[in-house]
């Protein structure tokens, strides 16, 4: 078992955030991929953030964050922009909201 925070720019707090989804180690991201793993963080309630989707991507390619341009970042912005979209069709935002108020006041652990 390798750490998820072993890849490059992921981090203790992002190795964290895959562990509680149930992404224990980076043999397991990688065997998902960049798009299941963060539909499930999404799921788990991670906001929808551009950046953290391709740091995963070039993190689990064995490179720089910011090595991502041009035409490689046009078309993981295309997958990005589906992966949420999937996700938000899914969601039932009374839920959500109920959800968020109920943790707010100390009911839901999370």
């Amino acid at each position: 078992m390798t750490a998820i925070s072993t890849l490059p720019g992921l981090g203790p707090a992002m190795e964290s955030s895959f562990i509680k989804v149930g992404i224990p180690d980076a043999e397991t991201l990688r065997d998902l991929g960049t798009d299941a793993a963060y539909e499930r963080l999404l799921r788990d309630g991670l906001r929808p953030h551009f950046i953290p989707y391709y740091v995963i991507e070039m993190a689990l390619q064995g490179r720089a964050w910011n090595d991502c341009r041009g035409q490689e970042k046009a078309d993981l912005r295309i997958r990005f922009d589906r992966i949420k979209a999937r996700v938000a069709e899914g969601r039932d935002i009374h839920r959500d909201a109920f959800e968020a108020m109920m943790d707010a006041i100390g009911v839901i652990e999370r």
